[in-house]
């Protein structure tokens, strides 16, 4: 494994990146689920699940690939949809997620391991595939990868006061 495949494999997947990272920073206001219950009793998705930040997860994320297409790179020219179809899949997969641990009874911020790491690239990875066409390398690097990067930058966000909890 070379320097430049963990180089191109981050930065093919940076628009979902920018998509999960952007509701910490810019989230908040009316819950997404409009604060409804499914059949157990308990929350949709919750009330840390907003309006305001998944748009602008959408937005941002997909501006990243916007702009990661407009750049003359050499070795990757994805294409402008790439940004659009990953911070759809970030933002869906992290909805699944935080589905999920409703249902297990989990309370908003509590950890669901593996999942909580890789629901939003996994998801993202999916929708964005066809379009994409990462090579072997790429898709099946980017999973440790996102299991080293994603614990370590929701702890910076949880130190620098971002965050509630460390993971």
């Amino acid at each position: 494994m070379t320097l430049l495949l963990i180089v191109e494999t981050l930065y093919l997947y940076l628009p979902a990146y920018v998509a999960n990272a952007t509701p910490v920073l810019l989230g908040g206001g009316r819950p997404l689920d409009g604060g409804r219950l499914w059949r157990d009793g308990r929350p949709l998705l919750g009330s840390h699940k907003t309006i305001r930040g998944a748009a602008s997860a959408l937005i941002l994320g997909t501006l990243t690939g916007w702009v990661q297409a407009s750049l003359p790179l050499e070795f990757l020219h994805p294409s402008p949809l790439n940004g659009l179809l990953q911070s759809l899949g970030a933002i869906l997969g992290d909805l699944a997620t935080s589905f999920l641990k409703r249902r297990l009874g989990l309370k908003p911020g509590a950890m669901l391991p593996l999942l909580d790491q890789l629901g939003f690239i996994l998801t993202a990875l999916l929708l964005s595939y066809p379009l994409l066409r990462p090579s072997t390398g790429q898709a099946l690097l980017i999973l440790p990868l996102t299991l080293l990067l994603h614990p370590l930058t929701n702890y910076i966000a949880y130190l620098i006061g971002l965050k509630r909890e460390p993971w």
